[in-house]
């Protein structure tokens, strides 16, 4: 991609997933309502607060046993979409091997900067280290999110409760996104772009593994191998896991399945 010669729609499509996959409106549907179902199902501790905003909130499924690992799944939508309880069935595969689960919210662009987006998870991992064990969660924390929340897993990695991460077709460079129609809420500033952007930062010496589908946009593709291979250059520990076929939005099918590719890997990762 030669992004200097690039149109603004050439720009705008390099990043624009929904465009790229055509049913992706019929997926998501689907996933939200396995995810409105698997939280029927599971009520004893969602929307549990962590901070002062409408979206600072928790979303806990605790294991039977307190010490159990726990995957924190933060969601996607490239920081200004969604919410977390749209997520939730994407913890069915580790629930069924015993793990807790959780989905921190949080809140989305235009009204939160990236840097307090960042803060905010940062926050309730803070919570989470705090409060947990009253919810039944004390064990390990294996942080994950898709998309945006596939950045904020690389960004948030160095939390001290964090032991290990799987990031999910994220975005890891920031330049490019500014000349984008995704900048219009996120108003990006040089600070940010260069702090907030995991390949601009010293690597975290924890596992990381990162995935992406092969059918994803190049954009995301070249991120997720750069971000590996900046690790790897640095003997850091963590797979580099390309889902054969997988696009944007399928990929995240894998994590309800007990069996499936991405929940071994988190599995290795506890």
């Amino acid at each position: 991609m030669d992004w200097g010669r690039m149109s603004r729609a050439e720009r705008d499509a390099a990043y624009n997933n929904t465009l790229a996959v055509k049913n992706s409106a019929e997926l998501n549907a689907e996933r939200e309502a396995q995810s409105a179902e698997f939280r029927r199902a599971r009520p004893g501790h969602l929307d549990v607060r962590y901070g002062p905003r409408e979206r600072n909130s928790w979303d806990l499924f605790p294991a039977a046993t307190p010490n159990a690992p726990c995957f924190v799944f933060i969601h996607g939508g490239y920081w200004q979409r969604n919410s977390k309880d749209l997520f939730a069935n994407l913890m069915g595969g580790v629930h069924a091997h015993g793990w807790s689960a959780a989905l921190p919210g949080y809140t989305l662009a235009p009204d939160a900067s990236l840097t307090e987006i960042v803060a905010e998870i940062n926050a309730a991992l803070d919570w989470l280290s705090d409060n947990g064990p009253a919810h039944g969660i004390a064990g390990k924390v294996i942080l994950s999110g898709w998309s945006a929340g596939g950045h904020l897993t690389a960004a948030c990695l160095g939390h001290r409760r964090v032991s290990s991460g799987l990031a999910i077709s994220g975005v890891y460079e920031l330049g490019p996104i500014r000349d984008t129609y995704l900048n219009e809420k996120l108003q990006l500033t040089d600070s940010e772009i260069e702090t907030l952007s995991p390949l601009r930062q010293p690597m975290i010496n924890k596992p990381l593994a990162i995935t992406y589908g092969t059918a994803e946009l190049p954009p995301l593709v070249g991120d997720s191998r750069a971000l590996n291979a900046r690790r790897a250059a640095e003997h850091l520990p963590g797979a580099l896991i390309p889902i054969a076929g997988a696009d944007h939005f399928t990929i995240v099918t894998q994590l309800p399945k007990p069996d499936s590719e991405l929940v071994r890997q988190l599995l290795l990762l506890a």
